[in-house]
């Protein structure tokens, strides 16, 4: 039995014909309660007043039954509904609604119950359903609830949790989202996917993704007032979010209503979700981090700027000497092709896809990175779950022992994959621990045989839909949680062979959980432009939103990954969001011969060495907030209703960010920009490149030269940082 106390705050619910009656409060010992109404509305109350989570009054859960055709051979998941027919031909109603039905009762383990039910009218052979809700406490801080739908389930495609939408309720976070902050009127589905290559409206079929395809997704909100919802589900998830309701249909059950808020999980499974109290919404981020975990913590050096470097040893060491040449502070080199050079489809540079060297273009690697350790640097590579049966290294070898997950005919999987020539791959079965053992056995060479610090822990997100895992796991739910287990075999290899935590590795790919095994998540591909879908303006809403989503330990591609050629002003712009970055990271991208770069001239190349040496000012800080977010989830990158949660101009806000309490960034976004309209926080602010001071709780529009991206210090000049060269 839990410790809860309910007690009967009113008498029995009367007949439909007398008057309607008052709600019932059920209370639990420590004042929070559930009022229940007659209309079905089920609240959840704090003993402050505040209700976190409401189901709205006539709208109880929606039990959905149609067939589902997913699509997505580059792993930009997408998914069709179809409408069913009865053995007579007739369509199914595709959506029913259950009623709150009977008295809530309290159930053996101490929650309350409250049953819900779904009867077809007279003279229909449609299908009965019920349900049973179960609340209980989850702790000091936090409320659980569980729907299970009772009886013969199997023709149940998925199960809606409706959510009242009041006036200024918000919707951030839902992990990483690039469009915005605040999700409110925005309908999507929350399944782990590539970002795709551009994001632009009418994008080429199969390779466009859309506002809304990203690689970390999560079933999570936080709302602005001080309280959050996360679904514990690894199924796919579909949310609408207040959206206006335009035409309905037949059942008068879509998904479109501006005073409601879907959350679809397409599962006939109980569904679990958990209220977090707040009050305030970085104790909600805390909340939240103490369910899913919080990410190891970052080693000093990953504090200073890494170096992106390409192209074979006698390059890499080039890139070295050219750094001290001009001065360059930096901690890391990171060189993704050390495993070999491979041309894309598009005839850019990719890698080959294995976990070992490439002898012949790194012939003396171990003795190159000693020496860097030697001069206090380190060296990060790059590893992926593809195995590449066009390649010698590991696909037959895996093959033969079973190690890979198989096709519904089963063989090991070939799926299609991003190695060009091939276009074909298999994936490490992770729910095999052979497999697991197999693969970090070679991610521990290479912190053993070579010296090498961590590593890009890329992809992870194209496991396929109908894979046959070993331990018989749902193949859709396991797509979800693939990149959880990938992160926690390098995490476990790197914990074991540096236990003092110098290693640094990062991920683009998420669900809810991977806080807990992940270190690092990078916001991923963007195009090389200034693109608002999927260039440099969607970078900052995707850094707040995982750290809105419990991960602190944010990074980004300087400047973007495909698309482009980018050019100089670009390349500036996003180093100049890159230096206020906690980890701050160059990429050669896609068309690295064509891309600009760090050392493209002389004016880019004293921009650059300014920037890094800001970044470098900048570390103690960085320092300082990630041992904070340590302790308490809090992201180093904040949105700001994070710091001033009561000023709610402030709760829309998608392309300024803070650095913890203290400093604000508005960064250039937009090609040709010598200005920058922004919302400025209340209080007092200094410009940090003029000293001038402004005061908040107002929009304001200043000159943003190249040099001078808009930052501001709280309540203190920091002539420090104008000073720097």
């Amino acid at each position: 039995m839990s410790r809860v106390s309910l007690l009967f705050a009113l008498t029995s619910l009367l007949a439909c014909s007398d008057p309607a009656p008052e709600p019932r409060t059920f209370r639990f010992a420590d004042g929070r309660a559930i009022v229940v109404s007659w209309d079905g509305r089920v609240a959840l109350e704090l003993p402050d007043g505040r209700r976190p989570f409401v189901l709205p009054p006539f709208e109880g859960p929606i039990v959905s039954r149609y067939d589902v055709e997913a699509n997505g051979p580059f792993a930009i998941w997408s998914f069709r509904e179809r409408t069913r027919t009865d053995a007579s031909g007739n369509p199914v109603p595709k959506r029913v609604r259950l009623d709150a039905v009977g008295e809530p009762r309290l159930d053996a383990d101490g929650s309350l119950v409250i049953a819900f039910a779904y009867e077809p009218g007279l003279g229909s052979t449609d299908t009965s359903f019920s349900a049973r809700l179960h609340v209980r406490e989850d702790g000091p801080d936090r409320t659980a609830f569980r729907l299970e739908l009772l009886g013969e389930t199997a023709e149940v495609t998925s199960v809606a949790v409706p959510v009242l939408c009041e006036a200024d309720a918000t919707f951030h976070g839902f992990g990483e989202q690039y469009n915005a902050t605040n999700q409110r009127g925005e309908a999507f589905g929350l399944f782990v996917s590539e970002q795709g290559i551009g994001r632009e409206p009418g994008g080429f079929f199969q390779i466009s993704g859309d506002d809304h395809t990203t690689y970390f997704p999560m079933p999570y909100w936080l709302d602005a007032r001080g309280h959050g919802v996360l679904f514990t589900t690894d199924q796919r998830v579909n949310v609408s979010l207040c959206v206006p309701d335009d035409d309905g249909d037949a059942e008068g059950v879509d998904f479109e209503d501006s005073g409601v808020a879907f959350v679809e999980v397409v599962s006939p499974e109980p569904i679990e979700w958990v209220v977090f109290h707040g009050p305030t919404p970085l104790d909600v981020v805390r909340q939240l981090g103490d369910v899913v975990g919080r990410p190891a913590a970052m080693p000093e050096w990953a504090f200073g700027t890494w170096i992106a470097s390409q192209g074979g040893q006698a390059s890499i060491e080039q890139e070295v000497a050219d750094l001290a040449e001009h001065d360059v502070p930096w901690s890391a080199l990171w060189v993704q092709d050390w495993t070999g050079i491979r041309r894309n489809v598009d005839g850019g540079f990719g890698v080959e896809y294995r976990w070992e060297a490439d002898e012949e273009l790194y012939p003396t690697l171990r003795e190159f990175i000693e020496d860097l350790h030697a001069d206090g640097k380190k060296f990060l590579a790059y590893a992926n779950p593809f195995v590449d049966p066009s390649l010698p290294n590991h696909f037959d070898a895996m093959d033969s022992a079973g190690l890979l997950v198989r096709d519904p005919m089963g063989a090991s999987y070939r799926f299609t994959a991003p190695n060009s020539p091939t276009l074909m791959a298999g994936h490490p079965d992770l729910t095999n621990p052979a497999a697991v053992a197999y693969v970090q056995d070679a991610l521990r060479a290479m912190v053993d045989d070579f010296g090498i610090d961590g590593w890009m822990h890329d992809f992870s997100e194209w496991n396929p839909l109908d894979a046959v895992m070993s331990d018989g796991s749902d193949p859709i739910g396991y797509h979800n949680r693939y990149p959880i287990e990938w992160q926690r075999m390098a995490r476990e290899v790197l914990d074991e062979a540096r236990p003092d935590g110098d290693y640094a590795f990062f991920a683009r790919a998420g669900w809810t959980g991977v806080q807990g095994v992940a270190q690092i998540h990078w916001v991923g591909d963007q195009e090389a432009t200034w693109s608002e879908h999927d260039g440099l303006p969607t970078v900052v809403p995707a850094l707040l939103n995982l750290g809105l989503s419990g991960q602190p330990n944010v990074t980004h591609d300087v400047a973007g990954f495909s698309g482009g050629p980018s050019d100089q002003e670009l390349f500036q712009r996003w180093t100049e969001l890159g230096a206020f970055t906690p980890i701050f990271r160059t990429h050669d991208g896609n068309k690295k011969m064509e891309n600009w770069t760090w050392s493209s001239n002389a004016e880019t190349i004293a921009h650059f060495r300014r920037f890094s040496r800001i970044h470098q000012a900048l570390a103690p800080l960085f320092r300082e907030l990630a041992d904070e977010s340590q302790r308490t989830g809090a992201p180093i990158l904040r949105h700001p209703m994070l710091v001033f949660p009561e000023d709610r101009a402030s709760w829309d806000v998608s392309h300024e960010m803070m650095i913890g309490d203290a400093l604000y960034v508005a960064p250039v976004i937009e090609s040709g920009a010598t200005t920058r309209t922004l919302y400025l926080p209340p209080g007092t602010w200094f410009h940090v490149w003029t000293g001038e001071s402004y005061e908040g709780g107002q929009e304001i529009t200043v000159d943003a030269p190249i040099g001078s991206p808009p930052v501001f210090s709280r309540g203190e000049d920091r002539a420090d940082l104008r000073a720097i060269e």
